[in-house]
């Protein structure tokens, strides 16, 4: 076997070059990582404009009675929860209704959330019901 030795030779302005350059790149590198980042202040922090300023109603079927949940919003806040016209039958058949929806609706209004809300078991169909309507109300007030 035979090996051959081979020398090198680096000239000390060479060395400093490529360090340099290394230098730049991990610089350009650095930069375009920053620059290229996703923001945490880019997500809105809270709902401005989330709604269409205006009322909305949505049906909800109890019974053979349709009763209309009403829904007034202005462009970032939920103004109130209430129905429209009801009937008097309905009071009579199903009395938890009016007293259920002032409850939520002061949750509502609160929270401007339909989350974490807080009914009793006793009326928890009722609530969920209800809910779910002014729920509906509120999709039709978001801005797509």
């Amino acid at each position: 076997m035979s090996s051959k030795t081979k020398i090198v030779v680096l000239r000390m302005k060479e060395i400093i070059y490529t360090a340099i350059f290394i230098g730049l790149a991990i610089l350009l590198v650095s930069l375009f990582l920053i620059m290229f980042r996703p923001r945490k202040d880019a997500a809105p922090s809270s709902p401005a404009a989330a709604y269409v300023p205006g009322t909305y109603t949505a049906s909800l079927t109890v019974g053979s009675q349709n009763i209309n949940v009403e829904v007034a919003v202005d462009a970032d806040r939920i103004n109130s929860v209430s129905f429209v016209s009801l009937d008097e039958a309905v009071t009579t058949m199903y009395p938890l209704m009016q007293p259920v929806l002032e409850d939520l609706e002061s949750q509502i209004v609160n929270s401007q959330s339909l989350e974490n809300l807080s009914y009793s078991m006793e009326t928890q169909y009722t609530s969920q019901a209800l809910i779910n309507a002014i729920e509906t109300a509120l999709n039709k007030a978001k801005i797509k």
